[in-house]
């Protein structure tokens, strides 16, 4: 079987889209879990290659770092979970497409929201914290890393998730495009590697880094925690939606079923 066209990309993503939003309480609740939980376990592992590199390695310790980090996404993809920075492109195409309510997008959004939340939490807790991997040598990288994050004010943070989940949709875009693994592997890396290589901001990863360096002893109050949420969540949104989701949308219209 061959790969998609983009037009048929689209009609892919409807699809998901549709079946997202009536996706089941539960089912929702337990994949948003292990959706938050796979992005954080993909960040631990960037900071853990970072961490442990020389400081005049440079860029290419951070290269060595992003070539690591879509893991977390690929789990997610062909393994099973719910993302919210995925949904932010792939739910509301269902919904400009007329095949989704309003309502049911918003139930979406808010379940992953909250269970994303809470699996990033369990990483950053229980493996950050507790074991200690974000901490001991990686901690110098940990709060430099969340201190980048919270310090960057919202305007920047706003526009800094905007090209993040261009390239995060993009990967979710060309995973749907792929049938065989190898396909689906390919489409979902690089996209996912050249932002974390950019350092451009996703809301997952930050609910992960941030509370880690917090409960590590970081100079960083909950406070400014919620607000790099806030813009970066925004941001995030108008990546996915418009410059993925509504351009392709649009873009290919005439050509829906």
């Amino acid at each position: 079987m061959s790969d998609l066209y983009p037009d048929q990309i689209l009609q892919a993503t409807i699809e998901k889209g549709k079946a997202k939003a009536a996706g089941s309480t539960l089912s929702l609740s337990l994949l948003g879990f292990l959706g938050g939980a796979f992005i954080s376990l993909g960040y631990l592992a960037y900071i853990r290659v970072v961490g442990g590199m020389p400081h005049e390695w440079g860029s290419l310790a951070v290269l060595l770092g992003a070539a690591v980090f879509p893991i977390g996404l690929v789990c997610i993809l062909i393994g099973g979970g719910e993302l919210i920075t995925g949904n932010m492109m792939v739910v509301p195409v269902a919904w400009l497409a007329k095949k989704i309510s309003l309502a049911a997008w918003g139930r979406n959004w808010l379940i992953v929201t909250l269970t994303n939340v809470v699996g990033a939490f369990f990483v950053a807790w229980f493996f950050g914290h507790y074991v200690g991997l974000t901490e001991g040598e990686v901690l110098h990288k940990t709060i430099a890393v969340a201190q980048g994050k919270v310090s960057a004010g919202f305007g920047r943070a706003f526009v800094s998730g905007i090209g993040c989940n261009w390239m995060v949709c993009m990967g979710v875009w060309l995973c749907y495009g792929a049938h065989s693994i190898s396909g689906k592997v390919l489409g979902i890396w690089f996209p996912i590697m050249i932002f974390v290589l950019i350092g451009f901001q996703h809301v997952v990863a930050n609910m992960f880094v941030i509370p880690a360096a917090i409960w590590a002893g970081a100079d960083i109050t909950w406070m400014q925690f919620w607000e790099n949420m806030v813009s970066v969540y925004l941001g995030n949104a108008v990546g996915g939606a418009v410059f993925v989701g509504a351009m392709y949308l649009y873009a290919y219209r005439d050509k829906l079923k």
